[in-house]
């Protein structure tokens, strides 16, 4: 993990600095994809028209009957596609035993807030037209992903679509930056240029309030909540907003575990496959999947 932590904070973090616009943000992320994710063995990826959304259907190996995750991608809502994830998503996949449902939304140069959390819910409801039931499928997300998933699941808790339960990896919570980490620890995260934030921030909202709950899961009311999972690094920049997360939804009454892994960066997960670190992060995920959806440890 230490190598790693030094090439983000010497190549990575500088190159995210300077990047001039959200498009070359995204092209960047998507040329570099392909060779930091790496994919697990038998990866089967396929795009499917579902309900007028377009979904991606991720596995590796066998899976168990009609137990999926919906999976919520991050990209700081300017980057990052299905696509991108797909190495993670085929780790979940292989690692949980279950498919694993992408769905596409549209990024803030495409159409800003709140587009992508309704393409995230029409995703959601794409799923459930394959035949799946809500307290058949986790949701799960990373970083942005991760509160665009937050921010889903607050919507369904106020329908009455409970689903299995929920799992972030560094979930951006508070579009209002009001976390004390992204000061005491920003300048120290060794891949988030937390001195853009507000700027990514002002492109998303593009005149809407930080405060609405869309946007900031954070401040969202939650009726009965499943299980939540929360895995964040001990010393990243949103670490706050992973606590935070955590404290609101116990007073909902949800039960919630909140992982802080010491000397682990931003969304280390994407790194199964480079460090054990990651591959262990995963195992703790799926095993706390297949609790969800009643299936039996492996």
């Amino acid at each position: 993990m230490a190598v790693a932590v030094w090439l983000m904070r010497h190549l990575g973090r500088p190159g995210l600095a300077r990047t001039k616009t959200p498009e070359a943000a995204a092209r960047d992320f998507a040329r570099g994809a392909p060779w930091l994710l790496r994919p697990p063995p038998h990866l089967c990826h396929l795009e499917m028209p579902v309900a007028g959304r377009m979904l991606h259907r991720i596995s590796a190996g066998p899976v168990a009957t009609r137990r999926a995750i919906c999976f919520v991608h991050g990209g700081a809502y300017l980057s990052g596609r299905p696509v991108t994830h797909a190495a993670l998503c085929g780790r979940l996949a292989r690692l949980a035993g279950v498919e694993v449902f992408a769905p596409t939304y549209r990024l803030l140069q495409q159409a800003p807030f709140p587009a992508a959390v309704q393409d995230v819910l029409a995703g959601w409801d794409a799923v459930l037209a394959l035949g799946y039931r809500p307290q058949d499928v986790v949701i799960g997300g990373d970083s942005a992903g991760g509160g665009l998933a937050l921010a889903l699941l607050a919507e369904l808790c106020a329908q009455g679509q409970r689903p299995a339960g929920l799992f972030a990896f560094s979930p951006w919570t508070d579009l209002t930056l009001s976390g004390d980490s992204l000061r005491r620890l920003g300048p120290r995260d060794p891949i988030l240029p937390v001195e853009r934030m507000a700027e990514v921030v002002a492109l998303y909202l593009a005149g809407a309030a930080p405060t609405d709950p869309r946007a900031s899961p954070l401040l969202a009311g939650f009726d009965r909540p499943p299980p939540v999972m929360i895995q964040v690094g001990a010393e990243e920049a949103l670490l706050d907003d992973s606590r935070r997360m955590a404290a609101r939804l116990r007073q909902a009454g949800g039960k919630v575990r909140l992982d802080e892994w010491p000397g682990a960066p931003h969304v280390w997960q994407l790194l199964d496959g480079w460090v054990p670190e990651a591959r262990a992060a995963l195992r703790e995920v799926a095993g706390f999947v297949r609790a969800c959806l009643r299936l039996e440890p492996r």
